[in-house]
């Protein structure tokens, strides 16, 4: 079973590397000295049309109309301009470096908006209930593309710049369309990332398989040396007549006849331990362990055995020796990147269902010995969305929760510019599980994300994490965006 500490670690791993690697611009460079007039005047009109984007999201719709572009209903979940003033890239090139020419549109801009608002683009654009990221892509790049191409105030504007030229105007134009056409590049990157975090869950639920199967493959390998013993040259009396407590253990004669278990085996071949490089070091490894061990030694000497004593004794052997070899760690790195952080919660559920396989659980009153029940994937249908939903959550309200954040950040204790961006993801994660899942008490999310904060990121960033949420819900709370028993 995936519990919801794996899918909060998950999330947290997924969105790191999104987050950390995304780009939603990626701006053309400028033109070098050799260029021509036209690239020169095009380049200068593909800066221009970045602030003047930002000059349309934040100017009223007409004449005393008092509405927002981008507050108006058709806008307001537009996330172009949004993720634009939040580009290092075009603070840094676009605002910072051209504050100058911020002024330069401000004659033609009421006119330009009452065009834009007029406009058949727009009002399709306004009619649809369910944006996707393509409609706002699409909808600003047939605005730049049209209207504000074919408006003679903007050209008015540029006609002042000494190399003007109509092809360097519609150079310029069809540059900043690419760029916004990146977006869809961009979008490519997210549904990737999204497909890597419901890819991480299934391979953890496949690890929990392997996990359950290593027994099998072990108990098989004994077997084999058995009998090539029996067939030396010289056998020994022990090796003509061994004891065969170890390969007949019913537990394990359970896993071989359980055909959930198989199945899905046989389906997921990645979850088949003998699939893997090296698959006869590993279990001779480990068989060699477990046969030097006092618990194999104990167990061996007993007269008799049931189902129970066979099972528990396999629970012993998986806890103390499997799990905890370097061996397995090995394996387990070499087949996944995420395997040997899955290992100590599947690893768990391994050994709950073994359990569960001789002893009722606490919410069982009894037990049907000797059948293995597989754990379901996720607990209920909330789960299963969990770790999508924290995903969603996080990627369309980051800039609203960073700015929590930051808020709270003292910059006389920590280095803003040093901060390790782990610690900024799992803050990011916990204040929108915080905030969208009321049903989650305030402890246990604290507790979950200052404990990742812990094993994946500074030695610090458990006391940092802790010190910025419990601000973040104070304010939360005084907000009344949270009612939560804090």
């Amino acid at each position: 079973m995936i519990n919801r500490s794996l899918i909060r670690i998950k999330t947290v791993q997924i969105l790191y590397s999104y987050l950390l690697t995304r780009s939603e611009f990626k701006l053309q460079p400028a033109p070098g000295p050799e260029a021509s007039r036209d690239k020169r005047f095009a380049y200068t009109v593909y800066l221009d049309m970045m602030l003047l984007l930002l000059k349309l999201s934040s100017q009223p719709l007409g004449p005393n109309s008092g509405i927002m572009l981008v507050e108006d209903a058709g806008l307001k979940k537009n996330r172009i301009a949004s993720a634009m003033r939040h580009d290092l890239s075009v603070i840094d090139t676009v605002l910072n470096g051209r504050r100058g020419r911020l002024a330069a549109y401000d004659s033609c801009l009421e006119d330009l908006a009452a065009a834009l608002r007029e406009s058949a683009v727009y009002k399709d654009y306004k009619r649809k209930r369910k944006l996707k990221f393509t409609d706002d892509v699409a909808f600003w790049s047939t605005v730049f593309s049209t209207i504000v191409r074919r408006f003679k105030g903007v050209e008015r504007v540029l006609r002042r710049d000494e190399d003007f030229s109509h092809v360097g105007f519609d150079m310029g134009v069809n540059m900043f369309v690419a760029t916004l056409s990146g977006f869809d590049d961009s979008r490519a990157t997210y549904l990737k990332a999204r497909a890597d975090l419901d890819e991480s869950l299934s391979l953890a639920y496949k690890l929990y398989h392997a996990l359950l199967q290593l027994p099998v493959l072990i108990t098989s390998m004994q077997e084999q040396r058995l009998d090539a013993a029996k067939h030396k040259f010289v056998p020994t009396p022990d090796d003509l007549n061994p004891n065969m407590r170890f390969v007949d253990n019913k537990f394990v004669g359970a896993l071989r006849n359980c055909e959930a278990l198989q199945n899905f085996i046989k389906d997921n071949p990645d979850a088949d331990p003998s699939t893997w490089r090296d698959a006869d070091v590993l279990c001779g490894s480990l068989l060699n362990r477990i046969l030097q061990s006092e618990a194999y030694a104990d167990y061996m000497a007993l007269e008799e055995s049931d189902f129970a004593t066979d099972a528990n004794f396999w629970r012993e052997i998986m806890r103390n020796i499997v799990f905890s070899s370097d061996e397995l760690a090995d394996a387990l790195e070499n087949r996944s990147v995420f395997w040997n952080d899955d290992l100590a919660i599947m690893s768990t559920f391994a050994l709950k269902t073994i359990k569960r396989s001789y002893s009722p659980a606490a919410d069982e009153d009894s037990v049907d010995v000797g059948r293995i029940v597989l754990l379901p994937k996720f607990m209920n249908e909330a789960d299963e969305r969990f770790g999508a939903e924290l995903f969603e959550y996080v990627v369309n309200n980051r800039e609203q929760y960073r700015a929590y954040v930051d808020r709270f950040i003292n910059p006389e204790q920590w280095d803003t510019e040093r901060l390790a961006y782990m610690d900024i993801v799992v803050l990011l994660t916990a204040i929108a599980e915080i905030i969208n899942y009321p049903s989650i008490p305030v402890p246990v999310t604290l507790n979950e994300y200052i404990e990742i904060a812990n094993d994946y990121s500074t030695p610090r960033s458990g006391q940092f994490v802790n010190g910025i949420l419990s601000s973040v819900i104070k304010l939360l709370e005084q907000e009344g965006v949270i009612n939560k028993q804090l």
